[in-house]
């Protein structure tokens, strides 16, 4: 493994679901406005209407791809604001109870928790479950939100939102129901698969946009109340001034994302099905933590997480960084810290199989050498680590 630092072979950026490279549709739509165009669009004159144009543009561009009315696309900074707008938001509007799945990420986790939420468990495959989440708020009146991921950062398991609404609606019909979408919107159609959410938060650099912006979807009527004072932008709902080149990036990416979709998730599966067979062949005692049978219908087309017996994540990844193999423990947020997964926990997988987690995630820009390379290098890795412990001997 030493030989391989400084190795002239192309890096291998297995990281797509922390974040994804610029697409050349957003690099394109953002460079005028970062070189030459500028302007405040809440002002009056010709500079600043241009702006506002553009603004305008891409909110239209934004609604189609999300299946919502433009003036429900609410721009803000990032993922973790949109989400965090859409809890503390709507339990500012309408105090009550909030429920949360308790997979969820620790932007909706963490605001959720502030408000003292309750949180409905998964099975072992880590999806919700509708009886559950039925027993949950039979016994919870007055219920607010209810926030439930379109699909999980960590594991890649996609929510059954079409099967959860109605189950929101019959026990809790007086409360807004909010689907964090960051880690699905590069993937799934959300005009359908969040058709039933009132509010949809969303990350331009999850699906190669640029980084620093985001958007929420408020559908009409839904209560909320603005977190952000000041200007009165955005329909008075996050004042701030426009980031103009991010959000034209993000229509760009969004748009870029939608039309190529079916294409790339059916072309990155493939990659992700080969990546899996060959590592769990390869690797002894290394499992695919929420498609223990196989069975990956459930699943984003771009992730991988696996559980690998006799390795600690930190000391693995950073032989896979030597080696120029760019993965993740669990979420961006939290792999720094290397803290024990809650998502992990939720599915029911003891924390001494946790040690040696691995995600996996790939993306618009994942190629096969990609795949050729980490089949290379990740089961010698395992195997010089395993060796270093007296594993396997």
């Amino acid at each position: 493994m030493a030989a391989m630092v400084g190795s002239p072979q192309r890096l291998a950026y297995l990281d797509h679901a922390a974040t994804t490279p610029l697409r050349p549709e957003a690099r394109a739509a953002m460079l005028p406005w970062l070189d030459g165009q500028f302007g405040n669009p809440s002002g009056a004159h010709a500079v600043a209407r241009a702006a506002r144009t553009a603004i305008d543009e891409s909110r239209d561009a934004v609604a189609a791809a999300l299946g919502c009315a433009p003036n429900e696309v609410v721009f803000t900074g990032s993922g973790t604001e949109a989400d965090n707008l859409a809890i503390r938001g709507v339990a500012a509007a309408r105090p009550g109870p909030v429920v949360i799945s308790a997979v969820e990420h620790h932007a909706v986790l963490h605001p959720a928790e502030a408000l003292d939420a309750r949180a409905v468990g998964v099975d072992a495959r880590g999806v919700v479950q509708p009886d559950e989440l039925a027993a949950l708020l039979a016994v919870t009146p007055g219920v607010t939100l209810v926030s439930i991921m379109a699909a999980n950062n960590e594991v890649g398991v996609i929510q059954p939102l079409a099967e959860l609404a109605p189950v929101v609606r019959r026990h809790a019909p007086g409360a807004a129901l909010h689907t964090d979408a960051v880690q699905a919107a590069a993937w799934l159609d959300l005009a359908t698969a969040a058709a039933s959410a009132d509010l949809i938060s969303v990350s331009a650099h999850k699906f190669g946009g640029p980084q620093g912006v985001g958007a929420l979807v408020v559908r009409r009527g839904t209560p909320i109340r603005a977190q952000l004072l000041g200007g009165g932008q955005e329909r008075e709902l996050r004042s701030g001034t426009h980031n103009v080149a991010g959000i034209v990036g993000l229509a760009a990416a969004l748009a870029a994302k939608t039309a190529q979709r079916e294409a790339e998730a059916r072309r990155v599966a493939g990659l992700r099905d080969q990546l899996a067979a060959g590592l769990t062949g390869l690797i002894p005692d290394a499992w695919e933590t929420a498609a223990a049978d196989g069975r990956r219908a459930h699943l984003l087309p771009g992730t991988l997480h696996l559980t690998i017996a006799g390795v600690e994540s930190e000391a693995l990844l950073f032989l896979l960084d030597e080696a120029g193999v760019c993965a993740s423990a669990a979420s961006a947020c939290a792999s720094g810290a290397q803290e024990a997964s809650h998502v992990l926990a939720a599915m029911g997988i003891p924390r001494a199989a946790t040690a040696g987690a691995l995600r996996l995630s790939l993306g618009w820009s994942s190629t096969a050498a990609d795949v050729d390379r980490v089949l290379d290098v990740l089961p010698a890795a395992v195997a010089r680590l395993r060796s270093a412990v007296g594993v396997g001997r």
